[in-house]
């Protein structure tokens, strides 16, 4: 039985960030953008919290900095999806698209 080492959460990080990455270059729709960035979010949690485990324990105590720094990601992440889906809905109302290519309300 082979152990999940940190490689295995860096290959499974990278891959949620090409595919956040891909969905955030090449999609129009803003809802699926908002889920592309979501997934960025989630690699950068799984680097935080594999990268604190992998380090040596401190004077007896573990490290939990990456924990920590994963909870506030996460909660930046819930604040950007609140916020990101309100201006979703303003702007379905006025322009009654969700389409990125659309939405031309600063233009001159």
């Amino acid at each position: 039985m082979h152990p999940i080492s940190t490689v295995h959460y860096l290959a499974l990080s990278a891959a949620l960030l090409l595919i956040g990455t891909v969905g955030v270059l090449t999609r129009r729709n803003i809802v699926v953008i908002l889920m592309s960035i979501e997934l960025i979010l989630n690699a950068v949690n799984i680097n935080l919290i594999a990268f604190s485990h992998s380090l040596p324990p401190i004077e007896g105590h573990p490290n939990v900095g990456g924990q920590v720094f994963a909870i506030f990601v996460i909660t930046d992440a819930v604040a950007e999806a609140a916020v990101g889906l309100g201006i979703l809905i303003a702007l379905f109302r006025n322009k009654e698209t969700v389409l990125a290519d659309e939405i031309d309300l600063l233009k001159w």
